[in-house]
């Protein structure tokens, strides 16, 4: 009799599932174009995500769930969440509501345990229109104003060739300016929001190490004139490997550096290191693995990591980058060799020469790019200087006078320092080489010569000149 009254109490009270999951935490990264949300699981739990208008919400519902944490807590400033709310589902499960200040484009993957969190929910919520970069470069606007120049620069010489065109109509009109551009450097600092990257024995981040000294690079870069930095990621959240030189070639990047910090399973590994991208893999065993490593980064932001070229898109892609790659790899290593040089004076060198590796990052067919190891932050000694601001200032110098020291020797054509280059007269002082805007009586005046004798000293027969014309100045 007491058995089966056991048996019937214990029938008697309800079910728990066995799967039921817990959320332990909730955490945020705002970005400018989008927020990312990771739901922190116990176990494993089916989400259904969708939008509601008037006012904007983006319900959350996950099967057969409990909160376990204080939604009060969570820092909304610089996302597009105004508040958080949860509830009970109808039927059993939890459902959280975002209130929204603007549209948002969802999407939603999930990530099992791995050796630093437990299951995860995350949600991503996009918003159209945004850029990622503060004060963005239209790319259209940009290629329509070099066609402009192109064009401007191909009438001029036409002009001076073809006696089909009156040279006095011609020499009336006044060539587009030089731009003088600025020359735009993407600066990425790896990892960042849920990927920590690697840590250090004391519990540095790479993520919080690599910011910093990109933080440190993007204010060299802007206070030197001639230059712009162009942030991947400005705070702390994560950008995938692929959406990082997507922007960079969005903002029309001249150089792209990916700015990381080294580890190992062993603490005496240290030394910076410098890699472009090698066509053929890995130049080392150690190059190789690290590529691995640092490529596994794109599983968190929800992506495998493979190029199908089964997609013909994907395969004239290809063809392109074995078209193009060769000048961008040359470029990349003349870079690489002036930082590599640069770094040496300010910390040990892992490696004396730039090694090559498949980074997915350094993957852009039209752009020169580097990934810099800063250091092994999994030495003990290296960590402490990592984590020291006077190092990381010593590092970000060292950074740029490497990338300076290349663009004034090989400036972009449309830059200012080209402009600078060519406006510089020639050791002798009676040499000047003509820019787009420029005129006959420009010159002159500026040089302090008549007219007809700059004419005469270059048999001139009229005013027609043409851009990139390297003119004697006579002297006064």
């Amino acid at each position: 009799m007491l058995l089966a009254w056991t048996l019937l109490t214990a029938l008697a009270v309800p079910a728990v599932p066995a799967q039921a999951a817990q959320v332990d935490n909730i955490r945020l990264w705002a970005a400018p174009d989008h927020a990312r949300l990771v739901f922190d699981l116990s176990d494993h739990a089916e989400a259904n995500i969708f939008t509601l208008d008037n006012p904007r919400r983006l319900v959350i519902d996950l099967d057969q769930s409990r909160l376990d944490t204080d939604l009060a807590s969570m820092e909304l400033e610089g996302s597009a969440i105004t508040a958080v709310r949860s509830g009970v589902r109808d039927g059993g499960g939890l459902r959280v509501v975002l209130d929204l200040s603007r549209e948002v484009e969802p999407r939603h993957f999930t990530l099992p345990p791995n050796e630093q969190y437990g299951h995860r929910l995350v949600v991503d919520m996009e918003y159209p229109g945004e850029s990622a970069v503060q004060n963005p470069i239209d790319p259209i606007e940009a290629m329509i104003r070099e066609q402009e120049i192109a064009a401007n620069r191909h009438r001029g010489e036409a002009a001076g060739e073809s006696s089909r065109i009156d040279p006095e109509v011609v020499a009336q009109q006044p060539a587009a300016p030089h731009p003088r551009r600025n020359i735009i450097i993407a600066v990425d600092a790896g990892h960042g929001g849920e990927d920590p990257g690697a840590i250090g024995p004391s519990g540095t981040r790479e993520k919080d190490v690599v910011l910093e000294i990109a933080r440190r690079l993007q204010r060299l870069i802007d206070d030197t004139e001639g230059f712009r930095a162009v942030m991947i990621r400005d705070d702390d959240y994560y950008v995938g490997l692929r959406q990082r030189t997507r922007i960079a070639r969005e903002q029309k990047a001249d150089f792209f550096v990916s700015i990381h910090a080294d580890a190992f399973n062993s603490p005496r590994p240290n030394g910076s290191s410098v890699y472009a991208l090698s066509q053929r893999g890995a130049t080392s065993e150690t190059a190789q693995w690290l590529a691995a490593s640092e490529n596994q980064a794109d599983l968190i932001g929800g992506v495998d990591g493979n190029l199908s070229l089964n997609d013909k898109d994907e395969v004239l892609r290809g063809v392109l980058l074995d078209l193009t790659m060769t000048a961008t790899l040359n470029d990349s290593l003349a870079i690489g060799g002036q930082v590599l040089d640069q770094l040496g004076r300010v910390n040990r060198l892992h490696k004396s020469r730039v090694e090559q590796a498949g980074f997915m990052v350094l993957k852009s067919p039209d752009i020169p790019s580097l990934l810099i190891e800063t250091g092994f932050i999994s030495n003990p000694d290296e960590e402490r200087r990592l984590s020291d601001s006077g190092h990381q200032q010593r590092m970000s110098e060292s950074i740029f006078e490497g990338i300076q020291a290349h663009f004034h020797s090989n400036p972009p054509p449309a830059s200012l320092l080209a402009w600078q280059r060519d406006n510089q007269r020639t050791p002798s002082g009676n040499e000047y080489r003509i820019q787009p805007g420029d005129t006959l009586s420009q010159i002159a005046a500026r040089h302090g010569v008549p007219v007809a004798q700059l004419k005469q000293a270059n048999e001139l027969n009229g005013d027609v000149i043409r851009v990139g014309q390297v003119l004697r100045i006579p002297r006064s």
